[in-house]
C-alpha cells in the first residue's frame, strides 16, 4: 500500500507537498551543579541537576525528540523520570513555568554536554495508552472517564490561559498523558510544545491521527489546534481502540484534510459525548470549543442522570458497536488503494503520450526525401 495516495489529483498533489517530517527524535543526557539557568523567558529558569546525582532504571518509553527512563534522584531520595535529550530546547524553558495538579511536576534539567535531561516526576501508572490498551480498561465506567476527561481538560485550560505564559501543547495525545499514583491524569512531554505568545506559523510535529488539520498543513494555528487533539483522546477512551488503526500516518494526514474524515463515533454512543467529540473535529479552528467551554459542558454531563446508565452501557457493550468502527477503516483503505489503482493508470497512461511524443518528435526531424514531396 503506497504511503502516499496521490491518485492523479493534481489538487492533491499540490496540496500536500506542505508535508514536511521531522524526525530529529534526540538522545542523550548531563552534569550540573544546582544552581538556577536563565532562559530566554523573562520568567524561566530552574534548576540544574548534576548528572552523577542521577541513578538510571529502565527505559519507560519515548517522549518528543528523547527517551525517557525511570530514575533515582540520589540527593533527594526521589523516584523521578528522565528524558534524554541531544540538547536544551524550549521544553525546559515551558516546563518551568508551569505548576498545576494536572501538569507532569518539573524538577530541572541536565544541561552539560554531551549528556542532557529534562527531570520530571515519575507517574508510576504508566501512559493512558497503555491503560487503555490493558485489560484493567474493561473495567472503566462513566465515573472514571468523566473524572479523565475534566483531569485533561483542566490542565489544558491551566495551559492555554492560566499559566504564567500561555502556551500550546501541539502534542496531546493518549501516550501523553500519564498515570500518578493516586491515579491523577496529568499532561506530559512538552518537547513539541511553543509558548502561545511565540506562535505564528508552525513547523510539522507531533502525531498524525491526533493533529488537527492546520497542524498537518503548517499553517498558522491557535490554541484550539490542542481541542482537535482532545477530541481524539476522549475518543480513545471512550472506545478503547487506536485511532485510524492500520493506517500509515500519512494516509491519514490525506484524509483528514483532504477528505474531511473524522475518526467513527458509533450510533450507540450516548448523544452528549457525541456532540462534543464532534465540535472538537471541526475544520474550522474558531469553531471548536475552547477548554472552559468544554469544563463546562462536562460539568453539565454529570448533572445528567441518565447519562450514566446509557454511557455504561456503550462501554459495556462493544462486541455490538465495535463493527462500526472497523468497516470505516476498511472503506477508508478501500478508498487508498481505488486511489493508488488509478494513480497507476494515470501514470501509464502518462507513459504512453510520453513514447507517442516522442515518436512525434523523431518523425519531424527524421529527413525527407525528394520523393516524399510528389
Amino acid at each position: 500500500m503506497a504511503l502516499w495516495p496521490l491518485s492523479g489529483l493534481l489538487h492533491s498533489c499540490s496540496q500536500l507537498l506542505w508535508l514536511r517530517v521531522k524526525l530529529f527524535f534526540e538522545n542523550t543526557c548531563t552534569t550540573g551543579a544546582d544552581y538556577h539557568y536563565e532562559m530566554s523567558s523573562p520568567r524561566a529558569s530552574f534548576v540544574q541537576i548534576k548528572f552523577d546525582d542521577i541513578i538510571f532504571h529502565e527505559n519507560c518509553g519515548g517522549g518528543s525528540f528523547g527517551s525517557v527512563y525511570r530514575a533515582r534522584w540520589i540527593s533527594q531520595d526521589k523516584e523521578v523520570a528522565v528524558k534524554k535529550l541531544l540538547k536544551i530546547e524550549n521544553e525546559a524553558e515551558i516546563l518551568s513555568v508551569l505548576s498545576h495538579r494536572n501538569i507532569i511536576q518539573f524538577y530541572g534539567a541536565i544541561v552539560e554536554s554531551p549528556n542532557y535531561g529534562i527531570i520530571t516526576e515519575y507517574a508510576s501508572g504508566g501512559s493512558l495508552y497503555d491503560y487503555l490498551s490493558s485489560d484493567m480498561s474493561e473495567n472503566m465506567d462513566m465515573g472514571q472517564i468523566m473524572t479523565w476527561a475534566a483531569d485533561i481538560a483542566r490542565g489544558m485550560h491551566y495551559l492555554h490561559s492560566e499559566a504564567p505564559i500561555n502556551v500550546i501543547h501541539r502534542d496531546l495525545k493518549s501516550r501523553n498523558v500519564v498515570l500518578a499514583a493516586d491515579s491523577v491524569l496529568k499532561i506530559c512531554d512538552f518537547g513539541a510544545s511553543k509558548f502561545l505568545s511565540h506562535t505564528t506559523h508552525m513547523s510539522l510535529v507531533g502525531t498524525f491521527p491526533w493533529m488537527a488539520p492546520e497542524v498537518i498543513q503548517s499553517l498558522p494555528v491557535s490554541e484550539t489546534c490542542d481541542t482537535f487533539s482532545y477530541g481524539v483522546v476522549l475518543w480513545e477512551m471512550l472506545t478503547r481502540e487506536i485511532p485510524f488503526k492500520g493506517l500509515e500516518g500519512l494516509q491519514v494526514a490525506w484524509l483528514v484534510v483532504e477528505k474531511n474524515e473524522r475518526l467513527t463515533i458509533p450510533s450507540a454512543c450516548p448523544v452528549s459525548f457525541a456532540k462534543l467529540m464532534k465540535a472538537c473535529w471541526k475544520t474550522e479552528p474558531k469553531e471548536r470549543p475552547v477548554f472552559k467551554e468544554i469544563l463546562s459542558t462536562l460539568e453539565s454531563m454529570s448533572n445528567d442522570s441518565q447519562l450514566p446508565q446509557q454511557c455504561n452501557s456503550f462501554l459495556h457493550n462493544k462486541a455490538e458497536w465495535r463493527c462500526e468502527i472497523e468497516a470505516t477503516l476498511e472503506r477508508l483503505k478501500k478508498l487508498e488503494r481505488d486511489l493508488s489503482t488509478k494513480e497507476q493508470e494515470l501514470k501509464e497512461r502518462e507513459r504512453r503520450l510520453k513514447m507517442w511524443e516522442r515518436k512525434l518528435i523523431e518523425q519531424s526531424n527524421s529527413p525527407v526525401s525528394s520523393s516524399n514531396l510528389y
